[in-house]
């Protein structure tokens, strides 16, 4: 089965809103487990506008499952990872102001960049990931930095699943995901997926792409527990993921 690793960081938004330690993302964090979450995952910008640093290094003991960290690989954010040590961290080359993830990396033109930071990652002992659109081409630079697995960022799936006027299976762009999803397996990299994914696109995604580990899921799922609660939510995500 693939795994859910929820992204906790709207429960942080949450909180900064108020101030105080409403919710309080290390019960949080064990809840998801509890509940059946396979890993958590956080995401911490240099504004600290949700995940703060210290929430990362509260977190590492409180996480029992797999610890995922995401960001850009800036010097803090480097020297926060070597410090946590978290099962895996997934590179995302996200601008500091930029409101949430919306592209992969160009893994040519920065493959000198990448190879760096991952080397300094695995050394440490830890997995890496990296954020990556759905294109053949920049899946065999993505090997050669070193990176263990591939996140597929599936903002643009997700967008034109909703949109969708005839079946699903007829999307053109899906291809593009089937294809990068095969060549990365093809060259031994894993595959995991995250962005937009929702309770009425998670499944058609899941069954199409047999090579996915696991996906990452935050704001959707966070928006889902506000109806029908956190246990229930986090179980129908894991349904959906079912081989």
């Amino acid at each position: 089965m693939t795994k859910l690793s929820v992204n906790i960081n709207k429960f942080a938004t949450l909180r900064n809103a108020r101030g105080g330690n409403m919710p309080d993302l290390l019960k949080v964090a064990a809840d998801c487990e509890r509940f059946g979450a396979d890993g958590i995952t956080v995401h911490p910008r240099p504004d600290e506008r949700h995940i703060r640093y210290q929430d990362v290094r509260d977190l590492r003991p409180i996480v029992k499952t797999e610890f995922n960290i995401e960001g850009y690989p800036s010097p803090d954010f480097m020297d926060l990872v070597l410090e946590v040590k978290p099962e895996q961290c997934t590179l995302v080359p996200d601008p500091p102001g930029v409101l949430t993830s919306n592209t992969g990396w160009d893994t040519i033109r920065y493959q000198s960049f990448l190879r760096d930071a991952i080397s300094a990652l695995k050394a440490a002992g830890i997995r890496v990931s990296i954020f990556l659109n759905a294109d053949v081409q920049m899946v065999e630079p993505a090997k050669t930095t070193g990176a263990d697995r591939i996140e597929l960022y599936t903002g643009p799936y997700a967008e034109e699943y909703h949109n969708a006027l005839t079946q699903p299976q007829n999307l053109a762009l899906f291809n593009d995901y089937k294809n990068t999803a095969r060549e990365a397996s093809n060259i031994g990299l894993e595959l995991n997926a995250g962005h937009d994914l929702n309770l009425d696109n998670l499944r058609y995604f899941k069954l199409h792409i047999p090579q996915l580990k696991e996906v990452s899921i935050g704001h959707a799922l966070v928006c889902d527990a506000i109806y029908l609660g956190l246990e229930n939510t986090i179980q129908l995500y894991k349904r959906l993921l079912v081989d």
